[in-house]
C-alpha cells in the first residue's frame, strides 16, 4: 500500500475553519506529530512518500481532500472553498504517476474527506464542502467503473469522514448526531462514545485501525472488538479541523 502525505505548512494557523474556533498552533509540535503519523503508517506496512509541493498553502497537509484514488482512476476534487483550489495544480502531476486522472469542475464541488469507500460502494457526504452537483459529477465518473454512489447528508461537521469511517470488518464507526442516519440503515453501526464526538475519524491501514491518540475511549472500544489499534497524537491538526484520514491519500 502507498501513502502520500504532505509536510505541514508554516502557515497552517491561517487555514480554513468551519466548526472549530481558531486557536494557536505549535508549528514545531505539528511537525513532530506529522513525522510520528508517517511512521505509524510505515509500521502498518505502508510505503510513505511525503510531498512538499504546496508548502506555502495553509491546508496543504490535508491531502485527502484533493482527490479520491480508486483502483482504476484518480478523481481530482474541486475544493469547496476557493482558498484551497490552488493545491490541485501541485497534486495532479503526482497522481498521474499512479493513475489516470479525471476531474470534477466547479460549480460542482467535491472534497475527498466526503468520500468513504465501503467495498465497491462509495458513500459521499453532502456537506458544506461537497454539493449535490459535485456528487452527481463524481457519480458520472465512477459509475463507469461500477461504483454505486450513496449521498449522505452531513450535519454539524466538516466532512462525512469526520462523522463516519469504515472499519476493516465492513462496519461503520459513526457519530450519529452528525449524519443523516437513514442513509446507513443497511450498515452495521458502531457508535463512538458520547464524550468523544470527533473520534469517528479513523484510518484502516491493512488490518490495523489508526486514530488520534486523544480518543482513548474509542481506542479501547475498538480493541475490545478485536482490532489492532494504532494511535498517534494529532492535537495540532485537530485545531485546524483535521484528523487521521485527512493527512494522507492511501491506495494500492
Amino acid at each position: 500500500m502507498r501513502a502520500l502525505t504532505h509536510v505541514p505548512s508554516s502557515n497552517l494557523h491561517h487555514g480554513q475553519r468551519t466548526h472549530v474556533p481558531r486557536q494557536a498552533i505549535d508549528e514545531a509540535l505539528a511537525l513532530q506529530q506529522h513525522r510520528a503519523y508517517c511512521q505509524m503508517l510505515r509500521d502498518c506496512g505502508a510505503e510513505v512518500r511525503t510531498l512538499d509541493v504546496n508548502r506555502d498553502l495553509p491546508d496543504a497537509t490535508f491531502l485527502e481532500d484533493t482527490a479520491i484514488v480508486l483502483d482504476e482512476v484518480a478523481v481530482l476534487a474541486s475544493m469547496g472553498t476557493e482558498a484551497r483550489r490552488r493545491e490541485l495544480a501541485g497534486i495532479e502531476p503526482e497522481l498521474r504517476k499512479y493513475r489516470a486522472v479525471e476531474r470534477v469542475e466547479v460549480p460542482a464541488t467535491l472534497e475527498g474527506g466526503d468520500v468513504l469507500r465501503v467495498g465497491r460502494r462509495l458513500l459521499v457526504g453532502v456537506s458544506c464542502r461537497t454539493n449535490l452537483a459535485g456528487v452527481q459529477a463524481f457519480e458520472a465518473i465512477v459509475g463507469r467503473y461500477g461504483y454505486p454512489v450513496v449521498p449522505v447528508p452531513v450535519l454539524h461537521c466538516l466532512h462525512l469522514k469526520t462523522a463516519c469511517t469504515a472499519l476493516p470488518d465492513g462496519s461503520l464507526l459513526v457519530n450519529p448526531s452528525w449524519l443523516e442516519m437513514e442513509r446507513l440503515r443497511d450498515c452495521e453501526i458502531v457508535c463512538v462514545p458520547e464524550d468523544e464526538p470527533w473520534a469517528a475519524n479513523t484510518l484502516p491501514v491493512g488490518q490495523s485501525v489508526c486514530l488520534a491518540g486523544e480518543h482513548g475511549q474509542t481506542a479501547d472500544l475498538l480493541r475490545r472488538r478485536g482490532f489492532d489499534v494504532r494511535t498517534v497524537p494529532l492535537s495540532e491538526f485537530a485545531k485546524a479541523e483535521g484528523g487521521v484520514t485527512c493527512l494522507s491519500l492511501l491506495f494500492d
